[in-house]
């Protein structure tokens, strides 16, 4: 690989935090790294590869001899600033919900759809969290028995709104066990020791924002524009890791057998299931990895040919700011990143 020019959007925030592990870990070449954030985060200093760099606020100018822009600071300053980094010759990767369906902007997981990135206009969409994990897991199998229907429910935690819903989550559980009056500034109802079905706003017809994100987005990725999907998305108490119950319907009748043998040796994937000895997938085990953890796989008793699996990743990392590493890094692969080609 040749060596990339990186900023990074939110170098502040959670995901940011993981970009720099994630970079560091797997040897991306950063030749030189700007980390941008707001105002109120300017002048901070923070550590990457062993060298300390002064958090600067972003600004038009903030882009200018920059190759690789990895965004996770939120729709508002993805749509304020990620055009004005294309045209400062940057390939954007934007981990927002700015551009996601946008119809010149691929949606990627590489795992899944990376022959996708040949067609980018410089700005490339990294998918909601809850998606990612869900079609890393539904791709190997959609190519060989195409999927008819999914029906899907999240166990979502803390850690997808950010800092402040697990410091929420940290104090109202010491709340609870000192008898104390729950306190909720981050989610409408207390997140200790519940369980909450409202991720993002709610729409006219019931469903929530994030339940539409994971069926369009899985229909743009997988290229299946007339797949039957429904989600519910469920806030939980837990700190890392998303988990998901799916149940799947096929073309044709699919055993868990062919499915795990699928699974076994499809890229991000480890199969967990032996539940007899109390192996599968769980949100310790997910949390800081890579992988894409599948188990409980087995028939769909309801519906003779159909499956139920269960799916548990990292949403921090594969869901956020690993997926947009890798994005990157089939973007050298492929030469897709125009070094110098600046204004």
């Amino acid at each position: 690989m040749k060596g990339y020019r990186v900023a990074i959007v939110g170098a502040t925030g959670l995901v940011g935090a993981e970009f720099f592990k994630v970079l560091e870990e797997r040897l991306f070449p950063v030749a030189e790294i700007s980390l941008l954030a707001s105002d109120r985060s300017e002048g901070k200093e923070l550590t990457f590869a062993g060298r300390k760099y002064l958090v600067q606020e972003t600004s038009p100018d903030s882009f200018r001899n920059i190759d690789i822009a990895l965004f996770s600071a939120g729709a508002d300053i993805s749509h304020r600033f990620a055009p004005i980094a294309r045209e400062s010759g940057a390939v954007v990767i934007d981990n927002s919900a700015a551009f996601r369906m946008a119809e010149d902007v691929p949606l990627v997981v590489p795992e899944v759809n990376a022959d996708d990135l040949a067609s980018h206009r410089g700005i490339i969409a990294n998918p909601n969290c809850s998606t990612i994990q869900m079609v890393v897991a539904l791709s190997p199998l959609h190519r060989v028995n195409p999927i008819q229907r999914v029906i899907v429910t999240t166990f979502q935690s803390v850690s997808g709104t950010g800092t402040a819903a697990i410091e929420e989550l940290t104090a109202q559980t010491k709340q609870w066990l000192n008898k104390d009056e729950l306190t909720t500034h981050v989610y409408r109802h207390p997140i200790a020791f519940n369980v909450l079905p409202e991720i993002d706003a709610f729409l006219e017809d019931g469903y929530t924002k994030e339940e539409r994100k994971m069926e369009d987005e899985t229909r743009k990725i997988l290229h299946a524009p007339g797949l039957k999907i429904t989600a519910t998305c469920v806030r939980v108490p837990v700190f890392a890791s998303h988990s998901e119950a799916v149940t799947l319907e096929f073309s044709r009748p699919m055993s868990p057998a062919e499915c795990r043998a699928l699974l076994s040796g499809a890229s991000g994937i480890r199969v967990v299931d032996d539940p007899s000895a109390g192996l599968y997938p769980h949100a310790r085990a997910a949390a800081g990895t890579d992988d894409t953890l599948v188990g409980r796989i087995r028939d769909d008793s309801s519906r003779p040919g159909g499956l139920v699996m269960w799916i548990v990743a990292d949403n921090v990392r594969k869901g956020a700011a690993l997926n947009a590493v890798q994005i990157a890094e089939e973007l050298s692969r492929r030469d897709l990143i125009k070094v110098g080609d600046r204004k």
